[in-house]
């Protein structure tokens, strides 16, 4: 009896596309439904038969860690795909925005990739820790170019993730970052600028302009007040001078 070899290399090509449908359909059924979508939802969605799915994932385990690594390393790709830009401070903050947009809604990648209760297994550690290999690099790359505070460690970055991506999940996919993502976002920077005040030059163009004006004790008009330096009693050197001559008036007569 002869074997063709041929048949062995495409029962492999057909195993290997049968295996990326299974974990595509799983992805978007995550997203969508969360972990407590079942298997033969999956396979549906696959096209494929439940049998199938079950010899490439025996249980739900398997297939959430395949598809939550799988994520993982292509976050830990883009992370090290930007190493190269030339502007490291822009190319951090696109993968901090691309994580935080991109993140499933029930926000498991984030919580099972920080567990640390026995799940997820090696396998997932794995392609986590090379993302917070890439990750550490670029915000050290960024860092160096100041464009992120020095005092910012990898496990800060992780943990805004799981803050933002639990802000974020309560918009549409289709929509750009909250507000609220935004200014944590912000706040790595070394010098924040507010999104809802302007810049600092802006507001000393009116100093005092959130104040009430205070008005000449002699004229009783409106006294400027002065952007540095003692604030201004009157409102021009004729009431200054003015003041002085009454005060000597009455000193003279109590004299």
């Amino acid at each position: 009896m002869t074997v063709d070899h041929g048949v062995e290399p495409a029962i492999r090509a057909d195993a290997r596309r049968n295996r990326a449908l299974i974990l595509a359909a799983a992805q978007r059924a995550l997203a969508e439904r969360g972990a407590g979508v079942s298997l033969a939802e999956v396979a549906r969605r696959a096209g494929v038969g439940a049998g199938t799915v079950h010899r490439h994932f025996p249980t739900k385990t398997d297939l959430l860690e395949a598809v939550v690594q799988q994520r993982v390393d292509r976050l830990a790709a883009l992370a090290a795909d930007h190493l190269t830009d030339p502007d490291p401070g822009a190319a951090f903050f696109a993968v901090c925005t691309h994580v935080i947009v991109t993140t499933p809604s029930n926000k498991d990648l984030c919580d099972l990739v920080q567990s640390d209760d026995g799940w997820p297994r090696a396998l997932l550690r794995g392609a986590g820790n090379r993302f917070h290999r890439a990750l550490g690099a670029l915000l050290v790359s960024a860092q160096r170019h100041g464009a992120v505070r020095r005092d910012v460690v990898v496990t800060d970055v992780l943990d805004i993730f799981t803050g933002c991506v639990a802000i974020q999940r309560h918009r549409r996919a289709e929509d750009p970052l909250a507000p609220a993502v935004a200014l944590i976002l912000d706040a790595l920077r070394p010098h924040p600028l507010s999104v809802t005040e302007p810049a600092d030059a802006d507001r000393n163009e009116t100093p005092g302009s959130n104040e009430m004006p205070v008005p000449c004790p002699v004229c009783s008009a409106p006294v400027r007040r002065p952007a540095t330096g003692r604030p201004a009693r009157y409102c021009s050197p004729a009431c200054r001078q003015k003041a002085h001559r009454q005060r000597n008036l009455i000193t003279h007569v109590r004299g």
